[in-house]
């Protein structure tokens, strides 16, 4: 099997990793990729994954089997529905189930139509400012605020500040929808199915860390860490999750004309009052798939195939029963303005089997590899326990070294009491 991955973060590090490990993998290629699927595969710098005719071109060119779409832009862009019009097998959404993603405001009626338990919202369109601002006078406490459109996982504010929320707000709604939600208390989660178009599997849940800093301080980030499993959510909130978020969502995708081949993301708050449906992806999550993929036993092509073939029910999806926790290694300034093109000194020398060093925005080679983004690197750890995989991804992850490199201090923290 030829295989393309779109994308070049440490998502796309991870997908393609994993297709590396598989016998039935004859050719590995990505777009754009990074200086990390570079050493796997062959990566096409100079395709962007939202041009449909340019990843169409390098299909024909390369004799692709299969596309797997890693991030979100793609299918916001049709990319999903060109490749499927000219007969390429593609994981991923067609633009119209693409829409639980990169419109919160589509989404969030998707949930309040087909009952799906959420936080209580008001929509704003693009210009009502002075309706936000009179809306917002008449709350107060915390208020969530968030920006229909796709916005990288930056698009959010959870705050008590009026005049920061009204900045937010305001910002949104010069050339988009706003959302303003209640704050939920609780714990999040975050869970991940694949489906076929028919039939679908729940996968072991995962838990991001999205704020900057340690504490879960600072502003919102693309995420800086993960864990897998999540051993604070007992059987009973997970049966309970299955019941009122997951199956209900994919009756009401058949029932929509929705469904699709890949892969469906559930953001969850656990309440005191139940689960509560936080957004949807339309994909893996980053960094969640750099802890949940590399426990996937399976043959990742063979489980590949045989979602696109609709035949999930048929294939054995096998997890490992080890823990993974990611942390991920950032630029100086991120989440805000940062330097790119920055040296990179080190990276852990002799990678064991307990330790993975995933590229998130990386250019050159071995030799001489620099930054090229915010979110530099994802290091993660296994183990038999989530202990052992902490121990050795914070081991692993004093040895990358660039210039301003930075981490957070506690991912995991909330198993071990830090």
């Amino acid at each position: 099997m030829r295989v393309l991955v779109l994308g070049g973060g440490a998502r796309e590090h991870a997908i393609a990793w994993k297709f590396s490990r598989s016998f039935r993998i004859s050719g590995l290629f990505a777009a754009p990729g990074n200086a990390g699927i570079s050493e796997i595969g062959t990566c096409f710098p100079d395709v962007a994954e939202t041009d449909a005719e340019a990843v169409l071109k390098l299909c024909r060119e390369n004799r692709i089997e299969l596309v797997f779409v890693g991030g979100e832009s793609a299918p916001a862009a049709g990319v999903v529905d060109v490749l499927q019009e000219n007969g390429i097998q593609v994981i991923g959404p067609h633009k119209d189930a693409a829409r639980l993603e990169f419109s919160k405001q589509f989404s969030k009626e998707f949930m309040q139509r087909h009952g799906i338990p959420t936080a209580a919202a008001r929509t704003f369109e693009t210009g009502q400012h002075t309706e936000f601002q009179n809306y917002l006078d008449d709350l107060s406490g915390m208020i969530v605020l968030k920006k229909s459109g796709l916005a990288a996982g930056k698009g959010v504010l959870e705050s008590a500040d009026r005049n920061e929320l009204l900045r937010f707000g305001r910002k949104v709604l010069d050339d988009d929808s706003l959302i303003v939600e209640e704050f939920l208390k609780g714990f999040e989660v975050s869970g991940f199915a694949l489906c076929d178009g028919t039939n679908h599997v729940l996968l072991p849940f995962c838990a991001d860390y999205k704020k900057a800093r340690d504490n879960d301080r600072g502003p919102n980030t693309g995420g800086m860490g993960a864990v897998c499993p999540v051993p604070w959510l007992d059987k009973s909130e997970i049966d309970r999750i299955k019941a009122e978020l997951i199956e209900p969502t994919f009756q009401g995708l058949y029932a929509d004309g929705l469904s699709y081949r890949g892969v469906v993301y559930f953001g969850i708050m656990v309440t005191e009052e139940g689960p509560k449906l936080l957004e949807y992806n339309v994909r893996f999550g980053d960094p969640e798939a750099q802890v949940l993929i590399p426990l996937i036993e399976t043959d990742f092509a063979a489980l590949c195939s045989a979602i696109v073939e609709g035949k999930l029910r048929k294939q054995v999806t096998q997890m490992s029963d080890q823990a993974a926790l990611c942390i991920v290694v950032a630029a100086p300034g991120y989440p805000d303005d940062y330097p790119q093109g920055i040296l990179v000194n080190t990276l852990p020398a002799d990678i064991e089997s307990d330790v993975i060093v995933f590229h998130a925005s990386t250019i050159g080679d071995r030799d001489e590899l620099y930054t090229a983004g915010g979110r530099c690197f994802s290091v993660v750890g296994l183990g038999p326990e989530l202990l052992a995989a902490r121990g050795s991804a914070y081991s692993a992850v004093k040895q990358v070294n660039f210039e301003g490199a930075w981490w957070r201090n506690d991912i995991g923290g909330r198993i071990f009491g830090m």
